[in-house]
C-alpha cells in the first residue's frame, strides 16, 4: 500500500472555506439554504460550512444530517452489518435550497441514496451538491455544484478523507495498491 498525502490540515480548511464562499455567492445569500450532512463525514464538513458562513455573514443557517443506510441499492448485498445512525432533518426542508454535503463523491450512488431520503422528508426547491473531493468514476448522471478538490483516481486507487472531528486529524490521502503482488 503507498499513501500519498493530497491535502495537509490547512489545504483542507482552504477548500472547506473555498466551499462556504461558493455557496453563498451562488446562492445570492443563505436566507434560504438548508445544510445537510450526509453520515459520518458529511455531517461535521456541513457543521464547519454553517459555522464558517455564519461568520461570514451573521445568519446561522438550518442545519441536519441523513443516514441512507437503508436507501443503499446494496445494502443487502454488503458482508457488513450496517451501522444505522438515523436521519436528523427536523427542520423545514419544503421550498428551500437544500445543499448536500459530503466527503467524496465517487460513484453517485450514496447522494442518490441521500435525494430519496431527503425527499422522504419534503419538497425543496431545489437541491444542489458540495463535496469536498471528487474523484471521478460516475455510475449515475450526478454531478457536484461544489467541489474542495478534485483528485482523479485510478482502479486500485481509494480517497481517504480524515476529519478531526471523526478521526483527530484533518488530511486527505491517496491510498494505492502499488507494489502489491
Amino acid at each position: 500500500m503507498k499513501t500519498t498525502m493530497m491535502l495537509d490540515a490547512v489545504a483542507l480548511k482552504r477548500s472547506i472555506t473555498r466551499l462556504a464562499h461558493e455557496i453563498i455567492e451562488s446562492n445570492n445569500g443563505p436566507e434560504d439554504i438548508v445544510l445537510i450532512g450526509i453520515h459520518t463525514r458529511g455531517e461535521p464538513l456541513a457543521e464547519r460550512i454553517q459555522h464558517l458562513i455564519k461568520n461570514n455573514t451573521d445568519t446561522v443557517i438550518p442545519i441536519g444530517s441523513v443516514d441512507i443506510t437503508f436507501h443503499r441499492d446494496d445494502y443487502r448485498e454488503r458482508l457488513v452489518v450496517p451501522q444505522v445512525k438515523g436521519t436528523n432533518l427536523s427542520i423545514p426542508i419544503d421550498g428551500k435550497t437544500v445543499i448536500l454535503v459530503d466527503d467524496v463523491l465517487f460513484s453517485g450512488r450514496t447522494i442518490r441514496a441521500a435525494i430519496e431520503e431527503v425527499l422522504a422528508y419534503g419538497r425543496p426547491a431545489k437541491i444542489q451538491l458540495a463535496v469536498l473531493v471528487d474523484r471521478g468514476h460516475r455510475e449515475m448522471p450526478i454531478r457536484a455544484d461544489f467541489v474542495g478538490k478534485n483528485i482523479p483516481t485510478h482502479e486500485g486507487e481509494h480517497v481517504k478523507v480524515l476529519l478531526k472531528e471523526v478521526d483527530d486529524r484533518d488530511a486527505v490521502q491517496l491510498i494505492s495498491n502499488e507494489g502489491e503482488e
